[in-house]
Formats: structure tokens, sequence, C-alpha cells
């Protein structure tokens, strides 16, 4: 499913250049649950960006389901990104003027689908995690765990076959941080490719695989016994 081979990514403030990763080499299998664990500023955020393909890497390779992905132009890269990748961030990103429902049926918009399979695909996912019966609200009539209830049923929406979540339970109570996980954890099960970005141990723990990333380079690599 991923494939990196020596991926660097630099960057340049304009004083200094930051080596954001440093020669990262992953594989992914389909259907795999990974976490990325590491402190601010180790890379893990870089790692997801590259994985989604928001941005290129500097040098080195990357293969998403068999596709090199500097091969693709951006409006293929953009058409990649609506087909195969749902996106989970900690900050929700939900428009506050459109319902719930709304919310969860843009990113098929941007693909082109009616607006009556829209609506009915929204309500359907909106359902399945557990928000069906809220789907006309709007997200400041809503807690934040439903909140990112939604944000999880919008990365669905479109039925992809990886899904990278970024400090998905960042700004949630431990309680509802751990019904988020069980949600991902249920996504998996139904054989999606799971990988979760975060900070805390005690989260990425709960994943099957665990990789810890420090100043730009995979420290350990862990499967669960």
């Amino acid at each position: 499913m991923i494939q990196l081979d020596g991926v660097h990514k630099s960057y340049d403030t304009g004083e200094l250049e930051v080596h954001a990763l440093c020669g990262v080499d992953l594989q992914i299998d389909r259907g795999e649950f990974v976490s990325v664990m590491g402190p601010s500023g180790s890379g893990k955020t870089t790692l997801m960006e590259i994985l989604g393909c928001l941005s290129q890497p500097s040098s080195g390779s990357y293969q998403l389901a068999g596709r090199a992905v500097d091969t693709i132009d951006p409006d293929g890269l953009a058409r990649l990104r609506g087909e195969e990748i749902g996106f989970i961030f900690q900050s929700f990103n939900l428009l506050p003027r459109l319902t719930l429902a709304e919310n969860v049926e843009l990113p098929l918009g941007y693909r082109g689908v009616s607006r009556k399979l829209r609506r009915e695909r929204a309500r359907e996912t909106l359902e399945h995690v557990g928000l069906g019966h809220r789907w006309r609200h709007t997200p400041n009539e809503i807690s934040g765990g439903e909140r990112q209830r939604v944000a999880v049923a919008r990365a669905l929406v479109n039925r992809p076959s990886l899904v990278l979540a970024d400090e998905p339970t960042g700004n949630l109570d431990t309680k509802t941080g751990n019904e988020i996980l069980s949600l991902l954890e249920a996504v998996h099960t139904e054989g999606n490719t799971v990988v979760i970005v975060t900070h805390d141990p005690q989260i990425g723990e709960r994943a099957p695989r665990r990789l810890s990333i420090r100043d730009g380079q995979i420290e350990s690599d862990r499967s669960a016994v």
C-alpha cells in the first residue's frame, strides 16, 4: 500500500535549511493499523503530509498503491487524494454554517457526485459513526467529541482505502478520545489501512504496529505481540 525509499524533506526558512525527514524507508501493507509517535518537531507531521500527497519529498521515492507519486500531475494528485485517502485532523476543520450532513458530503461534491447521492451517502456515513439522528444540526450545536465523529464521517464518505489521522484526539478529553480511537479501530477492522500520528504514547500503544520517529528518522518499528 505504502512504500517510501530514502525519503528526505527539507525546508528553506531563508536563514537556514531545516531537515524534517532524513532518509526514511517505510513499508505499510494494505489493511494495517499503524501509529506514528514522536515529540514535537520530530518529523511525524511532515511524514503524514507526504503520505497524504499534500507534500512532495525533497528526494527519495514514494509509491502509493503501486503508483509513483512523483510522476502524477497536480490534478491527478487531487483525484488520488479524493478517491483513496481520508483525512482526520485535530482541529476538526468543519464549516460552522453548514449542517453536519453538508460538511460530510463536501468531498463527494468535489468529485461531481449528484446532490441526491451525496446526501444519501452523508446520512449513511453519519449513521455509521452514531450521529445519523443529528444530520440537520450545525457544528456549534454539538460537542467536541461529536465534531470529531463528524470529521471521521467526512473522511470515510468517499470510502477510501487509506485513512490518515493527525492527532485526532488532541482536543478531546480522555474518555471522548478513547471513543474516537475505538471508532478508528472499527474502521480498521472493516479493511481500511489506518495511520495515526500522535505525541501520546498511551494512544500510540493501541495500534498493532508502532513507529517512533525522532529527528526526522524512524527510531523504532514495533509490532504488538
